[in-house]
């Protein structure tokens, strides 16, 4: 892939914090994110979800769960038989997930697990297929390849990745232009800006395979689903997922 496939993109403005202030952020909001979020964001992640289509007995990681809607959802998908990891850069999250899961008996089949999309802890092509739901638009510009080249290697051949995104689009109403111009001045506390889905993902490496245009408040969101070009190689112990 190109060293920067964002170079050739319409302008994708910058997420300026560190990775530690991103942490701290969602720590805070972790109590309180399903009030502000979840009613808006619950029926595009679930669009999502039936897009990715998982099927029992699979393997699925989620980047970014939040409070653990997606995890639980997957695990009932993939059943018993199957397996769903999570990574989330929030101990909070983390930890009000592990609560979900266990909740709802699915504990056995998930596990939400703190970390680094740009850096993830486990082995090559361990996975079925990859879920992201307003994640991939968070991470700084020059960090989004190095995730989605992560994505590329736990993805085992024939897998799948799914992103929910704000998508950045031509035009664009007077709600597009507000949303940006609050994050264009503060980056570090409206950090879900749009970006162009498709193109980022074809940049990465992936082909396109479906993409539904989908709305949220006036903001456009798309949900794209997509197949590495060139298929992972799959290493390390099929016993275990951990790198």
């Amino acid at each position: 892939m190109a060293d920067d496939p964002l170079n050739t993109l319409p302008p994708v403005t910058r997420v300026r914090r560190s990775k530690e202030e991103a942490r701290s952020a969602y720590d805070r909001m972790s109590t309180w994110y399903d009030l502000l979020a979840g009613p808006s964001e619950r029926k595009h992640r679930d669009a999502g979800l039936r897009t990715l289509n998982a099927k029992p007995g699979e393997i699925i990681l989620e980047i970014g769960f939040g409070t653990g809607h997606g995890l639980t959802s997957l695990a009932r998908a993939v059943g018993e038989s199957g397996q769903v990891c999570g990574v989330d850069i929030s101990e909070e999250m983390a930890r009000l997930a592990a609560g979900k899961l266990e909740e709802a008996e699915l504990h056995h089949q998930a596990g939400p697990t703190c970390g680094d999309g740009a850096q993830l802890p486990f082995r090559d092509g361990f996975a079925d297929g990859v879920f992201m739901s307003f994640t991939l638009e968070l991470f700084d510009t020059p960090r989004m390849p190095r995730v989605l080249d992560e994505c590329q290697r736990v993805l085992q051949a024939g897998g799948r990745v799914c992103v929910v995104s704000l998508a950045k689009r031509e035009g664009g109403g007077l709600p597009v232009r507000l949303y940006e111009w609050v994050h264009h001045r503060m980056p570090k506390y409206v950090d879900c800006r749009p970006i162009p889905v498709a193109e980022v993902m074809e940049g990465a490496g992936f082909e396109v395979v479906e993409t539904e245009r989908r709305s949220m408040r006036g903001l456009p969101v798309d949900v794209v689903l997509c197949q590495p070009i060139t298929p992972a190689s799959i290493e390390g112990s099929p016993s275990s997922l951990l790198g």
